[in-house]
């Protein structure tokens, strides 16, 4: 039988992870009404899928070192199915609450072991990559999305539809189960003696800096976008929901160029030029009192920011390699734990700026806050230069010795 290459199979699992998302958020008008859900409710009900995947991220590094990232991936993959048609099924907010934290939970180990899947295929094939992968993850919530949308105007409740789902994402995984990667650290306790944990690393800071930033401005795009057209540029509804399908859509697509990219330029290059059409594109979007530019803005900004989270995982992964050619785990885990804590944060702070001055205020700091990716890039370019110079120098003391 014919075997995907790792490569399809992780880019599929990317996928996969996308998928969870792109099916249960475009249901939750419908969720709201079965729970009978208030809208400061629900967003509480809502804070339950970040909480679990801060929690996931937080130990599944150490999960995939001691395991493999294989079997997280695969297991965190089927607890996903499990825990998706949940949310579908409950008829009260407390337990949606309950719901959606088993989906972060499984969400979240899934992000960081099929990164840390990922990692190990760039190198097995010595090319940055990463993008591409994440651009997997963006297609698969734009189907999902899509399949949710002919769900609901077919009359189709959330459960059915939420089962549905899930069973063709088991399918899926069972499809591209034997070409995912199996490499699992040749020697736990390699290096052991010289590692330095995560957070008294400079360079992990500053990527985490990047991948927190990013957080923030897609989840701003994704979640405020609209509501930005409706109430500053006094656009239709129907209209502004394309604000978030063109910024989904521009990010997508350049990731699937963003590897390229980085090959070309290098990764300092590239995330310093598309933090800078990020934060301009956010600030146009924000500042000038038109549709058009509105729409232009995102557009930008997507694309400025499709290479953001990807490139700072693959340096966080890259960061942590060992000598048996393994490791990053724990890198990719904290890079991933601290960026998650943006999509907590961001949307109380984003609706705070915008109760106490406006919604276009707060793109503005947003659009600020996707420029810092600039100079975060640049320190922790400079920052892994001097460990690398550490490093060949430590070694060469050790021969000379």
């Amino acid at each position: 039988m014919h075997v995907v290459g790792d490569r399809v199979a992780v880019f599929v699992v990317f996928g996969l992870n996308g998928a969870v998302y792109g099916t249960w958020a475009p249901r939750i008008p419908a969720i709201s009404q079965q729970v009978h859900a208030a809208p400061g409710m629900l967003g509480l009900a809502l804070l339950g899928s970040s909480a679990g995947m801060v929690v996931a991220a937080s130990v599944a590094g150490r999960l995939a070192e001691r395991f493999g990232a294989r079997s997280i991936m695969v297991g965190a993959t089927v607890l996903s199915c499990l825990c998706l048609p949940l949310p579908g099924l409950v008829g009260s907010v407390p337990l949606l609450g309950v719901a959606l934290t088993g989906i972060g939970v499984s969400v979240g180990a899934l992000d960081v072991s099929m990164n840390i899947g990922a990692a190990g295929v760039e190198r097995r094939i010595g090319k940055p990559i990463m993008p591409l992968f994440h651009a997997g993850f963006s297609f698969g919530g734009l189907l999902a999305s899509a399949a949710a949308g002919l769900a609901a105007a077919h009359g189709w409740p959330a459960g059915r539809h939420f089962a549905v789902a899930s069973g063709a994402m088991l399918v899926t995984l069972l499809l591209v189960l034997r070409g995912l990667p199996r490499a699992v650290p040749q020697d736990r306790h390699a290096d052991s003696a010289g590692r330095i944990a995560p957070s008294r690393r400079p360079v992990l800071w500053l990527l985490a800096a990047i991948a927190l930033c990013s957080a923030v401005a897609e989840g701003a795009g994704s979640d405020w976008s609209a509501l930005l057209l409706v109430t500053e540029q006094h656009v239709g509804q129907g209209v502004a929901a394309l604000a978030f399908a063109g910024f989904s859509l521009t990010m997508a697509v350049t990731r699937v160029f963003g590897s390229w990219v980085q090959r070309w330029f290098g990764a300092t290059r590239t995330l310093v030029v598309g933090a800078l059409l990020a934060g301009c594109g956010l600030l146009l979007a924000a500042t000038v009192p038109a549709a058009g530019p509105a729409f232009a803005g995102f557009g930008l900004a997507g694309a400025g920011l499709a290479a953001a989270f990807p490139i700072a995982l693959g340096l966080a992964g890259a960061t942590g390699k060992r000598a048996d050619d393994s490791g990053g785990e724990r890198e990719i885990a904290f890079v991933t734990t601290i960026a998650y804590s943006g999509f907590l944060a961001g949307p109380p702070l984003i609706g705070g700026i915008a109760q106490l001055t406006s919604l276009s205020a707060s793109f503005v700091m947003v659009g600020v806050l996707a420029a810092l990716i600039a100079p975060a890039a640049i320190g922790a370019g400079r920052a892994r230069h001097r460990e690398l110079t550490a490093r060949a120098t430590a070694r060469r003391g050790g021969l000379v010795s």
